[in-house]
């Protein structure tokens, strides 16, 4: 796994465009942190992709568990740095404004570390229930575990309602679903 290089990161500046759009003294200090050590560790990577992705191969197997801090950190290129930490920003507004500062810090660092748990617990079982040693090699990196576990917060504080999704109005218990495939089709892989 190695970041894609695109010359110009044209998704880390529409990040930047979108920050300072919202305004800097309008972002939570919690939601702001996180998208600075996101793009931070985008820019400066501690390790490698290849070092920093979690599977159940280099986690569990070799007992490489730096990675479950690793992970959500790292992105694979500008695009998926782009769209996870634009939901982030929007997340984390609604959240950290509802939660306060302190309990939404304590809920994004109990999320990053869950969902990297719960991906290694899926993979684990895919990999045993279809008899495919494939699944236990898979490696992922990326804050979208956290960013949906955050959304169903988000739906349970805010039920009903519409979310825009690529300029669609989605329902908000379908926006999940929604960001997922748009993700997916803007960023294949």
């Amino acid at each position: 796994m190695q970041r894609r290089s695109r010359g110009v990161n044209v998704g880390l500046l529409m990040l930047l465009s979108q920050v300072f759009h919202v305004g800097i003294n309008n972002i939570p200090p919690v939601t702001l942190a996180t998208l600075a050590l996101n793009v931070w560790l985008f820019l400066n990577p501690l390790k490698p992709l290849h070092y920093s992705c979690i599977s159940v191969e280099k986690c569990y197997q070799q007992k490489d568990w730096q990675r479950l801090l690793l992970s959500p950190l790292h992105h694979a290129d500008d695009w998926h740095l782009y769209f996870n930490m634009v939901s982030m920003l929007w997340k984390g507004i609604k959240l950290e404004r509802r939660l306060g500062s302190r309990w939404f810090g304590y809920i994004i660092t109990t999320f990053s570390l869950l969902t990297g748990v719960v991906y290694l617990l899926l993979q684990f079982t895919l990999a045993e229930f279809m008899n495919e040693p494939d699944f236990r090699r898979n490696c992922a990196v990326g804050f979208s575990g956290v960013l949906f576990a955050l959304k169903v917060l988000s739906n349970h504080y805010c039920p009903g309602g519409f979310v825009n999704v690529l300029g669609f109005p989605v329902p908000n218990r379908f926006a999940c679903w929604a960001e997922l495939i748009a993700i997916h089709f803007c960023t294949p892989g």
